[in-house]
């Protein structure tokens, strides 16, 4: 049935004008934040507008002052914690600014990041902070483009090489670089490396491994250079089947760290890159009935609440995740208001968090242990 009474409209400038008694452009102006009006006049613009229960319209204001007082933060997986605690960071950041932020997440799939990016660019955010699956520029035009139409980008997490736009990142290879150290003077020789690239080749020998890094994203990119930096210090030769690719999930790390633990000569300690890969490695622990550290020492990337309940407590390289997102929104908003100087990259320091899952190889290297082919 048909509603009996007609719609009420949402009140307009005209109407708050008229209630505050003053032109139309003086309410404007007051409305939206723009130009030059009597402390009297702005007082009873605002009286009124509160009293009608005015809402500006965005768009419409953006279009006179070109500014909308929001930021688009896309990042791979919202669900992950990691990004997830960049976004707090970065909110927590924007709202101390009376910033709205407007968050996508794309799954790590490039063709969702471009359009993740039209969709702020037409909502003509003032700002965009992206965790980019680009692995160089060619793939990351859009973000070329989005500076190009004046909107400032400002990276965070990753790095797109030749792209050159301002960044808030860590020191992935020198982090990586400390937990294969810190697993060497534990005594181990023989490190797992669970790694997140995918790739429909196998990978034989180092070269080949090199290749598969040029089309890494750049995270990986430097913790895998980390760890080979290690190995090479220490005079340790590189393995093949101890670097396994595509291990970002539970489930792929899973089954990467069992085959790996039932070789021949499996490892003695294994570094998952991705906090999840960590859980595939934790799963793959208990499946053959291991324990860590005593058969298998643990240690991992990117620190969670969970790692310091678990027993023994978990390794891990924590990011200053909260100051990444406070720091790119902060650069985002420099860059707004002075959109001249050259691009930036802040490279924040990580902490290892030192706990109980590093201990000394339960074997000499080259015997094999007794889950080695179980099934």
């Amino acid at each position: 049935m048909a509603s009996e009474h007609p719609p009420i409209s949402a009140p307009t400038i005209s109407d708050v004008a008229a209630a505050a008694g003053v032109g139309r452009a003086t309410a404007a102006r007051t409305l939206g934040g723009y130009g030059s009006v009597s402390a009297v006049a702005r007082e009873r613009v605002l009286a009124a507008a509160e009293r009608l229960g005015y809402r500006s319209n965005i768009l419409a204001r953006s279009m006179t002052t070109g500014v909308t007082n929001s930021l688009g933060i896309v990042v791979a997986d919202i669900g992950n914690t990691f990004f997830s605690g960049l976004i707090r960071g970065a909110s927590d950041a924007a709202s101390a600014r009376n910033l709205d932020v407007i968050v996508i997440s794309t799954y790590e799939d490039l063709a969702a990041e471009r359009h993740a990016v039209g969709v702020l660019l037409d909502k003509q955010v003032d700002g965009i902070v992206v965790s980019s699956a680009a692995v160089g520029a060619p793939d990351a035009e859009h973000l070329a483009e989005a500076t190009r139409r004046g909107t400032p980008v400002v990276l965070i997490d990753r790095l797109v090489p030749g792209l050159h736009l301002d960044a808030v990142v860590v020191d992935n290879r020198a982090e990586a670089r400390r937990v294969t150290r810190t697993l060497i003077e534990a005594g181990h020789r023989r490190i797992g490396f669970l790694w997140g690239p995918t790739t429909d080749t196998g990978i034989d020998t180092l070269d080949e491994l090199l290749t598969v890094n040029t089309r890494s994203l750049w995270s990986d990119a430097e913790r895998l250079r980390g760890y080979l930096d290690a190995l090479q210090d220490a005079g340790i030769p590189y393995a093949p089947g101890l670097v396994t690719t595509g291990a970002k999930t539970e489930e792929s790390a899973a089954r990467a760290a069992l085959a790996m633990l039932q070789s021949e000569d499996p490892p003695t300690a294994l570094f998952a890159t991705e906090a999840e890969a960590l859980i595939g490695a934790l799963h793959a622990v208990q499946d053959l009935g291991l324990s860590y550290p005593g058969d298998v020492s643990l240690v991992g990337f990117d620190d969670t609440s969970w790692a310091t309940v678990m027993q023994p407590p978990l390794t891990m390289i924590a990011q200053p995740v909260d100051a990444m997102g406070r720091l790119a929104v902060e650069q985002v908003v420099s860059r707004i208001g002075s959109p001249e100087y050259e691009p930036r990259l802040h490279m924040l320091p990580a902490e290892l968090m030192t706990r109980s899952s590093i201990g000394p190889p339960s074997r000499v290297p080259g015997a094999p242990t007794a889950s080695a082919g179980k099934a």
